[in-house]
């Protein structure tokens, strides 16, 4: 026992001296090749001087980094995670400095603009140098997943007995997307789990389900976590009672979201005991939470500062360089892509331009590596219930394509992080199982504007008889990775071109969600009917029932309760409504069911708008700039998956359908309980409500 302890000593000691000289090589270069940096005295040195400053100055950089850059972090927890990645270079730089400021003989000097660049670059070769070293050694591999975790390790109580449970959302990957990633060998991480190609025995079974006819992040992540979306009829809707539009991105509007679900179900949440709520719009009920949005908009306290959310990542100064390295290669790959697809004239394309390179970088870099880092290091400290929302697919899948090059290859960053959380669960004080599911998918297509060269807000002005521009505006994009960057940067403000409080008047406010559309005249303050809306603008509702583009309609109905609208004067009442034949038969089986649930929510608009769909090619047409979407019926954005480990209960019986994200609640639920889990509380607590 005693030679195995020496031999880890000794290979840790030897791994921190080879670290230690490359970084000393590493110093040396630098100082040839840039001007202002310099490891000489202005006498000038030996080149035995020279490599000892070199040694002297890795050295204390090393050993500040350890002991000094920890604390650093922990007085800047209130500063926002995105934020905190910027000052990473500026205090790199600093201890720096400071390292060469130790050096008794003062030979060292460096422009702190140059400090900044050696900084990084030295950081970056010594956790690549440690990391080689250490690949093959099992202790050092568990030491450096330790590091991961917060102090809470150390001083909390021991992990709960029986086995935790780690939710990981894949946004937007739809169940064919995910099988078809497998076939082609993108996620073999995810093949193995499922025995596909393998000749092993699988661990996990998976299952398809189908969302509700909003099929957007904020209905089903509210309805998988707090167990009721009722009365979200899209991504976005304006409410008449308090004359406010609600976007589910907003971090107010999230909020009250929560507040209302709670209230529905009678319970704070899918994590309310011991659990953590990483990257998602809303809580779950966790006391734990990171670029949460419902918390966004809240004053920040000790409660809600995010604090395990980067602490424990960028506590390590070459994590922070390694992301930020890696945040603006994937902004130089964004550009270089969006400008080949555009030189080859792709179609469908979509505008790339603006701030969406940061965005998408930010989504795919940053929110991922602090997410998985936040989830292994409450692995690591035993939490018993984790759910993370990973959501660089869905944001590139938005401009890029639901198949293209472009998000295939997020596809197979993302099953990295899950290699990494299943090494993780190994080193943890508790068994783990691993639960992948996704809460909706993308339907690809080219966008309405682009192929009838009109919004569907002119096609609505036009049937009202209002004027309509020649020149059709943009629909602004609703994608979920905004939500993840406002709440890393606690920035509450609405979506751009979504007004907060529309002035009331005549004019009807048209708003979407992907391939749905809400159309509300704000000056009635009730939902109209369609005799009301045909005696206002006869015209409006068979201009668009019967634009080509547009698959149905549902209108509330004073003679029928409520009807759908198709081309060539079909309509339907919702009692005798099925999914074929008629305006739903190309938008497959429970279509009927989906829109007589949200016929009787509070809030559905006056006319709710659903673009067509080809099932030939899965195709829709978005109301908004995106050529891979989801938010209404239509394709592969209904039809989202759920990979759950063979040691639980299946999610249905042979035979049965999983339908709707509150379905998927109460299974999630089942799961937690077979584990000696939290019981969700059957009611909420006051704190709870009030949040």
């Amino acid at each position: 026992m005693r030679g195995v302890r020496w031999r880890r000593v000794a290979s840790q000691v030897g791994r921190s001296v080879a670290v230690w000289a490359v970084s000393t090589v590493t110093m040396l270069v630098l100082a040839g090749i840039l001007p202002d940096f310099r490891l000489r005295s202005e006498n000038g040195d030996s080149a035995t001087d020279i490599a000892v400053t070199a040694a002297f100055g890795a050295g204390a950089f090393g050993l500040l980094s350890a002991v000094v850059w920890p604390l650093l972090v922990r007085l800047l927890l209130l500063v926002p995670a995105l934020v905190l990645g910027l000052l990473v270079f500026f205090l790199n730089g600093a201890l720096l400095l400071l390292a060469l400021h130790l050096n008794p003989a003062e030979r060292g000097a460096a422009a702190p603009e140059t400090a900044v660049v050696v900084a990084a670059v030295m950081s970056a070769v010594a956790s690549a140098t440690g990391a080689a070293l250490a690949v093959r050694d099992d202790d050092a591999y568990r030491r450096r997943l330790y590091r991961l975790s917060d102090r809470r390790r150390r001083s909390g109580p021991p992990a709960p007995a029986g086995p935790g449970t780690v939710f990981v959302q894949l946004d937007g990957v739809g169940h064919d997307t995910l099988l078809d990633a497998v076939g082609k060998g993108l996620m073999p991480t995810v093949a193995r789990w499922l025995d596909i190609g393998d000749g092993g025995r699988p661990t996990h079974r998976l299952t398809a389900w189908r969302t509700d006819w909003s099929s957007q992040t904020g209905a089903s992540q509210l309805g998988i976590l707090h167990g009721s979306n009722h009365d979200v009829p899209a991504f976005r809707w304006y409410e008449k009672d308090t004359r406010e539009v609600v976007v589910c991105n907003r971090p107010t509007s999230a909020a009250e979201l929560q507040r209302r679900a709670v209230g529905y179900a009678g319970h704070g949440g899918l994590l309310t005991v011991d659990g953590a709520s990483r990257g998602n719009l809303f809580s779950g009920g966790a006391e734990q939470q990171a670029l949460v949005l419902s918390i966004a908009a809240r004053r920040r306290t000790r409660e809600n500062r995010s604090r395990a959310g980067y602490f424990a990542y960028f506590s390590d100064p070459a994590n922070a360089v390694r992301t930020a390295l890696s945040f603006f290669a994937e902004v130089g790959r964004e550009i270089g892509q969006s400008t080949r697809a555009r030189l080859r004239k792709q179609r469908p394309r979509v505008s790339r331009g603006g701030l969406y390179p940061l965005v998408r970088a930010f989504a795919t870099v940053v929110e991922r590596d602090v997410v998985v880092a936040a989830v292994t290091g409450d692995m690591l400290v035993g939490r018993t219930a984790v759910f993370a929302d990973l959501v660089a697919y869905d944001e590139v899948a938005h401009h890029s394509g639901p198949a293209s090059r472009d998000a295939q290859k997020v596809l197979e960053r993302l099953d990295r992080s899950l290699a990494l959380i299943e090494n993780v669960a190994e080193h943890a004080p508790r068994p783990y199982r691993i639960v992948v599911l996704s809460d909706h998918g993308q339907s690809p297509g080219e966008t309405f504007r682009s192929r009838y060269g009109l919004t569907l807000g002119d096609l609505v002005r036009a049937g009202c008889g209002m004027p309509v521009s020649r020149k059709a505006e943009r629909t602004r994009s609703g994608a979920e990775a905004r939500a993840a960057v406002r709440a890393a940067l606690r920035f509450p403000v609405a979506e751009g071109g979504d007004q907060h409080r529309p002035e009331p008047g005549s004019e009807p406010i048209v708003l979407a969600s992907g391939n749905l559309g809400l159309v509300s005249f704000p000056d009635v303050t009730h939902r109209m009917s369609k005799e009301e809306i045909d005696a206002r603008h006869p015209a409006l509702l068979p201009t668009l029932a019967n634009h080509p583009g547009i698959g149905f309609l549902l209108v509330r109905s004073d003679r029928h309760g409520g009807v759908v609208l198709g081309a060539h004067g079909a309509e339907i009442p919702l009692a005798d409504l099925d999914d074929e034949p008629g305006p739903l038969a190309p938008f497959g089986p429970g279509a009927a069911d989906a829109i007589r649930r949200t016929h009787a929510f509070p809030h559905t608009a006056d006319i709710m708008v659903n673009s067509i769909h080809d099932p030939a090619d899965g195709e829709v047409l978005a109301f908004e700039e995106q050529i891979g979407s989801h938010g209404g019926l239509g394709g592969a954005q209904g039809r989202p998956f759920l990979l759950s480990p063979l040691g639980v209960s299946a999610p249905v019986d042979r035979g049965e359908e999983l339908v709707g994200a509150e379905h998927v609640h109460r299974i999630l639920r089942r799961w937690l309980r077979e584990s000696n889990g939290p019981q969700v509380p059957l009611e909420a607590t006051e704190e709870e409500r009030a949040a």
